[in-house]
């Protein structure tokens, strides 16, 4: 699935989800910060949805109302949907 960002540097996360096991098989940030949205993608291969979530939801960057990380939890809200 592609979701794109609002609010946040990168402007679309793509990602791919293991239905059978509710995971993340893989997560690509277009834009934003390359080093943070890498590190980012790779400790959330194999995370459960729900927990990935949990975790991410809310995090907001500097004076932004959101981050990149809020972003994929939305992204990952919209396709749980």
């Amino acid at each position: 699935m592609t979701y794109k960002t609002s609010g946040v540097c990168s402007r679309e996360i793509t990602f791919d989800i293991d239905e059978k096991t509710n995971t993340i098989k893989e997560v690509t940030f277009l834009g934003g910060c390359s080093g943070n949205a890498n590190g980012l993608s790779r400790l959330l291969v194999g995370m459960n949805v729900d927990d990935v979530i949990q975790k991410l939801d809310g995090v907001t960057c500097g004076f932004k109302s959101t981050s990149c990380p809020d972003q994929l939890a939305k992204a990952l809200k919209k396709w749980r949907s």
